[in-house]
């Protein structure tokens, strides 16, 4: 039985820019298959929207709340939505 696709909308909040948090961050999505895309915010947090298998999204979130070495994540808040399928890969905005 295949997964149910699950959609969320993320606010990385800490030492997240600066240390090449939206590479890794894509580098991790396309390792586990996850759609959508990644980017700074001006008020240094990262944004990101992340789709996939309910799986490969919690993957996800678990590496947003871990991060790359040099960077220190204090907080994510995690929004879901609706899963839409508009999403063909993962990118940097």
């Amino acid at each position: 039985m295949d997964e149910p696709v699950k959609r969320v909308h993320v606010y990385i909040s800490g030492i997240v820019q600066g240390v090449s948090f939206r590479y890794y961050t894509l580098q991790e999505a396309m390792r586990s298959g996850a759609t959508g895309w990644v980017r700074n915010m001006p008020d240094g947090r990262v944004e990101a929207v992340i789709e996939g298998d309910e799986s490969v999204v919690e993957r996800m979130l678990a590496w947003c709340r871990e991060g790359p070495r040099g960077g220190h994540v204090d907080h994510v808040e995690v929004l879901p939505e609706t899963a839409t399928g508009e999403f063909q890969g993962f990118r940097v905005r």
